[in-house]
């Protein structure tokens, strides 16, 4: 039954991946209803890292500035959610609602917790790849409220981008984020 688990979660990823494959190929409208049915299959409760990646390339298929803010919301919310029911970084995760939008800390690099015996707790596989997309959430949401026109929301999130890059390898990955954050930086201030 574990390996059936194991199985559909790999099948919902690839999924989620064809959907993208359809976004970057210039197919937002498939794209965004193959992303839209995956959500209604994966509901609320559903595995936080595949909601988080879904919301977050969902975000990208949006025409509306405040229906990207949403979705990227939604993304946010399903990383901190993970981290949440982990007890990773305590209140410092930021929680779902509101202060996932603006006042939590939520770039900070989770720390450990412990495990019953007093030594550290085993951390969710999921964990390590959900840490690799706060950088890019923040970001998202940095350049949404910047369209918003909410440049102090965008610089809050501009700001924890960065933080949360710190923790990306010196990779292609890690630097087109940091290029990413730099241009919209740039961006902010000449405005």
């Amino acid at each position: 039954m574990v390996e059936q688990q194991e199985a559909s979660g790999d099948a919902v990823m690839t999924r989620i991946g064809q959907a993208i494959m359809l976004l970057h190929g210039g197919d937002r409208e498939e794209a965004r209803n193959r992303f839209g049915a995956l959500w209604s299959e994966l509901g609320a409760d559903g595995d936080a890292l595949h909601r988080c990646t879904l919301a977050h390339y969902m975000a990208d298929t949006q025409d509306d500035p405040g229906d990207e803010l949403a979705w990227d919301l939604r993304a946010l919310t399903a990383a901190e959610g993970l981290r949440a029911a982990e007890g990773v970084g305590g209140a410092e995760a930021g929680g779902a609602g509101t202060g996932a939008a603006e006042g939590a800390g939520a770039s900070d690099v989770p720390g450990g917790s412990e495990g019953a015996d007093g030594g550290p707790a085993a951390e969710h596989p999921d964990i390590p790849a959900v840490r690799a997309f706060y950088p890019s959430l923040h970001l998202n949401l940095a350049a949404d409220y910047l369209k918003l026109q909410r440049p102090e929301s965008a610089r809050i999130h501009l700001q924890r981008a960065r933080a949360a890059a710190e923790s990306l390898a010196d990779d292609g990955y890690g630097g087109g984020v940091r290029a990413a954050i730099d241009r919209l930086e740039l961006r902010m201030r000449e405005q």
